[in-house]
């Protein structure tokens, strides 16, 4: 763990309480350094539709009438 980490207290349920112990047993990894790894992705997925949002801000708009017709004359409806 970094020395500029943050502490900060999480309540967990007790199911996923004992189910990251158990993972972090399993993998010799702290618990704080699984809950990091986890974040990290969720966050870094949340960042990838933020820059594909960002890339197709332009686009001109449709309304759902006209993805519908799209999606069946293209059949994938």
């Amino acid at each position: 763990m970094s020395t500029l980490s943050k502490r900060s207290t999480i309540y967990l349920d007790p199911f996923l309480h004992q189910a990251l112990r158990l993972k972090s047993i399993e993998t010799s990894q702290s618990m704080s350094e699984i809950i990091n790894e986890v974040l990290r992705e969720a966050l870094s997925e949340d960042a990838e539709d933020l820059a594909a949002f960002d890339e197709r801000a332009n686009e001109s708009l449709i309304s759902y009438e006209q993805m519908v017709k799209r999606l069946k004359k293209d059949g994938r409806l």
